[in-house]
């Protein structure tokens, strides 16, 4: 686990280090300073905005310098909306927070079972119907199906808001809860077709194996085998599709806040990257990153902690 998390840190200085290059090959020296403080800023402004910040300097200097305030927890400053990006951040992200949590909770609530119900039915009618509905879902682009989902509720039927809650803060949102469920909806059935076929794939297999024979032999009961034998030994995919669904937290699905016009870290990052709003791009984009790092290194531990046999040698 130590070997682990050094991995894990050379891989987040790798992260900052490629966002930071690709953002300067972007824009850098005058062209990044007159998108930050406007195009109609003088020379003698965009000069002495240059010279303030050392975009003049290598860009492995401006790096150095970059990194040194991240450390500090500095992400940067959006002059567009004049305050610090990790205000922007710290505005936005407990919505998506709550929004891709709920959704992550239903969805491993439902995919587990149904994909664990599939394997023990398998080629019976209820896993081909499970079978085609987590393909249509999967396959389904998540903008389309949530425009599906606005027509049939909040346009034929008229039973919900098309529009997400709205609010500068998660509190305000709540206050409208009916806005919340078409979102919510979307990002679960996505993530439950994807989960619910790994559930099922991994649960077949574990079938297989001899332990289960030697309990199924030993006259156990079939709901001992499923939830000691089978569920436990099933779940190391899931894990894997989990830890790598922590970064959504941070951006709830861009498409999914466009569509709903929800305002979280993924609207806010469309919005900084169709106004050239490079500090927030660069800031959200390195966070996410982190956050990804995380994400697999919770499926690294999570493995050890359901497989016994996991040795990391």
């Amino acid at each position: 686990m130590v070997r682990r998390l050094l991995q894990a840190l050379i891989v987040v200085l790798g992260v900052t280090l490629i966002a930071f290059i690709l953002q300067n090959l972007i824009a850098s020296g005058p062209e990044l300073a007159r998108a930050i403080i406007g195009p109609k800023a003088t020379r003698q402004q965009v000069s002495t905005f240059i010279a303030q910040y050392g975009l003049n300097h290598p860009v492995f200097v401006q790096y150095l310098h970059y990194l040194g305030q991240l450390l500090r927890g500095n992400l940067g400053y959006s002059y567009k909306l004049n305050e610090p990006v990790r205000q922007i951040i710290a505005a936005e992200l407990p919505k998506d927070a709550f929004i891709v949590g709920v959704a992550l909770v239903l969805s491993i609530l439902i995919s587990v079972p149904l994909g664990i119900w599939q394997a023990v039915r398998r080629n019976k009618t209820v896993d081909h119907v499970g079978t085609v509905v987590a393909f249509v879902f999967y396959s389904m682009p998540s903008y389309w199906l949530a425009l599906l989902l606005i027509s049939a509720f909040a346009v034929t039927w008229r039973v919900l808001p098309a529009e997400g809650s709205q609010g500068t803060t998660l509190g305000a949102m709540l206050t409208n809860p009916a806005g919340l469920v078409l979102p919510i909806l979307a990002l679960t059935l996505v993530n439950c077709a994807l989960f619910s076929r790994y559930m099922r794939s991994a649960a077949i297999e574990t079938l297989a194996q001899d332990y289960i024979r030697t309990a199924r032999a030993k006259g156990a009961p079939r709901f001992r085998i499923l939830r000691k034998h089978l569920l436990r030994n099933s779940l190391v995919p899931v894990t894997t599709m989990v830890g790598l669904s922590l970064p959504g937290v941070l951006t709830a699905g861009v498409v999914i806040e466009f569509v709903f016009n929800i305002q979280g870290i993924g609207l806010s990052f469309y919005t900084a990257a169709t106004t050239s709003d490079y500090p927030v791009e660069l800031g959200i984009t390195i966070l996410v990153g982190l956050v990804t790092v995380l994400g697999n290194l919770f499926a690294d531990v999570m493995y050890a902690v359901l497989d016994p046999r996991v040795r990391y040698d």
